[in-house]
């Protein structure tokens, strides 16, 4: 059972639906006991990051995601949800985030913003499990105007060139997150997707 948190922010349906699409099997939940029995966990999401930290609070889901991490279960964080595992971001206002993983979520310098529609992810962990079969600068679904910086470079699974080259996803384990949309990532999304659930 994949379990995709709902907080209230996050295409929620398309995600679910591509996930099953993918082979999964999935529950839309905001129970914590659901997460805690689930073998994957989701985090998907759209927006800023302080209105999602709230939510995360006020729902009381913050510790079941950290033990999701802790306990190693294959955990996937989507867009926002990707932004989410890291420190702070700078949105509205500097925000505290889940602090999984090191680094600052910052805004697109000098750029026009969101960036949005399809972009490549170039290999830097060629041995990252959501990217087996996926070739070499495949073709991504982005809508943002905010991306991680890493703290620690050897996590970051793929790098996006939108004036520079980002952290467009990382993998730490078995705990990854994607800056871009698998859910409407046509081929190459479904076979990442694929690749989660097979974990």
């Amino acid at each position: 059972m994949i379990a995709i948190i709902d907080y209230g922010m996050g295409n929620l349906r398309s995600v679910q639906k591509a996930i099953e699409l993918a082979g999964g099997e999935t529950c839309v939940t905001q129970d914590a006991a659901q997460i805690r029995g689930a073998d994957k966990v989701v985090l998907p999401g759209v927006g800023a990051m302080r209105p999602a930290m709230e939510q995360l609070k006020r729902l009381e889901l913050i510790p079941e995601i950290e033990s999701a991490v802790k306990a190693g279960k294959p955990f996937l964080g989507i867009c926002l949800g990707y932004q989410l595992l890291f420190q702070s971001s700078d949105e509205g206002g500097v925000v505290a985030g889940l602090g999984i993983l090191s680094g600052p979520v910052v805004k697109f310098a000098s750029l026009k913003i969101p960036q949005m529609g399809w972009n490549q992810i170039e290999l830097r962990q060629k041995d990252c499990p959501l990217y087996q079969g996926v070739p070499e600068g495949s073709y991504v679904y982005f809508c943002h105007s905010y991306h991680p910086y890493p703290a620690d470079n050897s996590i970051i699974a793929t790098t996006t060139k939108y004036g520079m080259d980002f952290a467009s996803s990382v993998c730490r384990g078995r705990l990854f997150g994607v800056q871009f949309h698998p859910e409407k990532s046509q081929g190459v999304g479904k076979k990442i997707l694929e690749n989660f659930v097979k974990l």
